[in-house]
């Protein structure tokens, strides 16, 4: 088993449920145990500003998949809950990053882990020091917490008490 941090976000329709069902069926895998889930956070978009806010989460879990084979069911999973091909940076139902795998740093494209950009991106590492503050990032060798404090992204992302009461409760049924 490898433990692995999941980013979650959606900007389009009922964010929370698009968010909320990904969580429930992470949790529902056999081959992906569940440990933990931020609260949710209302975030600026990236790229392309013209578009509603997101909702971000983050997820830890352990997983017997391999990093290929997780993919490949995140990419399922996201399709199943009914994303749609969109523009790069553009709005989106759902989207479930690797952020880290374990200790490993790999670059086989389509899959470089861990996430190339999640050290420059505020959304992402909001809510992934909720939930493990203390994970190391395998290449650069600093906590998740010391990667928040460092970066540099002014964007605005705040937890939403009253979405992630609804989320929690939806994600716990």
């Amino acid at each position: 088993m490898h433990d692995v941090y999941l980013g979650l976000g959606s900007n389009v329709g009922e964010r929370i449920l698009f968010i909320a069902r990904a969580v429930k069926k992470l949790k529902a895998s056999r081959s992906v145990h569940f440990k933990k889930v931020s609260g949710i956070y209302e975030t600026e978009p990236v790229g392309i500003r013209e578009q509603a806010k997101f909702l971000n989460a983050a997820v830890w879990a352990e997983t017997s998949f391999s990093p290929h084979e997780l993919l490949v069911y995140l990419k399922s999973l996201e399709k199943q809950l009914g994303r749609r091909k969109n523009a790069r940076w553009g709005p989106r139902e759902i989207d479930i990053d690797i952020l880290m795998y374990g200790d490993l740093v790999l670059n086989e494209p389509p899959l470089t882990i861990p996430h190339a950009e999640m050290n420059n991106r505020k959304f992402v590492l909001q809510p992934l020091a909720e939930i493990a503050p203390g994970a190391i990032h395998p290449a650069l060798h600093v906590t998740v917490a010391a990667l928040l404090a460092r970066c540099t992204d002014t964007s605005t992302v705040e937890r939403s008490e009253e979405s992630t009461k609804s989320f929690l409760s939806i994600v716990e049924e």
